[in-house]
């Protein structure tokens, strides 16, 4: 794994690339991911280094670590701002980026990163508690691409190794100031996948999806990304949901999400969300 200090949109950002990808990681606040794509080629994150956001967060886009709580899927936890300088360490091949305490709620968030093989990155969103009390979560972790059209984005549906097997899709149609339409022309299934062709309507989408596997594909770039993470059918998540898709107004970003099982965490302790990502 290859690693380079560099200056990214105004902030400091370290680097990480092998012989067919890069992917940056901001430290000047954070910690976000706010680049991934083809070595010397186009960003597929959304980024934008600006103010939008509520009360002190600020959107800009990438891949960042949010929390669930408990019976609070969306809270002012999640919204708890990161514009704090980073630690960084890089040891055994591995990057670990750790955002700055919170004052009040005395967790830190943290990304740790590690090249697996040309194709491919692992991606642990993790949060730590640090404080003297007990606290309770799980790791949310959001990734923000920029839509282009004729890209298709898609979550692989059911268990195939059970005998029974579900489909549980929530629809969190008022939420926060924002909606999701129900009768969605955007949104369709075939018998193992949800599809979502985004059309510039907001919406979102959250599943209980145990193969744990989303991913965008753009056939007019011979590209897809795949995220997966590992779902524990006995971990309680939100509204028992592991994956989630969110599509902003106009297009303007789309949000391929990861939800961990919510644990209690003594002090000293840390609760992770290992993802693969691969890029091919």
């Amino acid at each position: 794994m290859k690693t380079e200090t560099v200056d990214f949109d105004g902030l400091g950002a370290i680097k990480i690339c092998n012989d067919r990808l890069e992917m940056v990681v901001v430290s000047s606040l954070g910690p976000r991911i706010a680049f991934l794509g083809f070595e010397g080629e186009s960003n597929l994150l959304y980024w934008k280094n600006d103010d939008l956001g509520r009360q002190g967060w600020r959107l800009m886009g990438g891949h960042r670590v949010w929390v669930t709580r408990p019976g609070a899927d969306e809270s002012e936890d999640a919204y708890a701002a990161d514009n704090e300088p980073c630690r960084v360490s890089l040891e055994d091949d591995r990057l670990t980026v750790t955002g700055a305490e919170h004052p009040f709620l005395r967790t830190e968030r943290g990304l740790k990163i590690q090249v697996l093989d040309e194709s491919s990155f692992e991606v642990t969103s993790l949060v730590t508690n640090t404080g003297p009390m007990l606290y309770s979560g799980g790791v949310w972790a959001p990734t923000c691409l920029l839509p282009q059209p004729g890209q298709e984005f898609g979550i692989l549906l059911g268990d195939r190794r059970l005998s029974w097997d579900l489909v549980r899709v929530v629809i969190p149609r008022k939420f926060a100031g924002h909606t999701a339409p129900v009768d969605d022309p955007q949104v369709r299934f075939s018998e193992d996948f949800m599809i979502v062709l985004p059309g510039g309507i907001e919406t979102k989408r959250m599943l209980m999806a145990p193969m744990g596997i989303a991913a965008m594909t753009w056939p007019e770039k011979n590209l897809s990304f795949i995220k997966r993470s590992k779902f524990n059918p006995r971990g309680k998540y939100p509204l028992d949901c592991n994956l989630a898709i969110y599509n902003a107004p106009g297009n303007f970003m789309f949000e391929m999400e990861s939800y961990g099982e919510e644990q209690t965490l003594i002090p000293g302790s840390t609760m992770e969300l290992k993802e693969r990502w691969t890029l091919v």
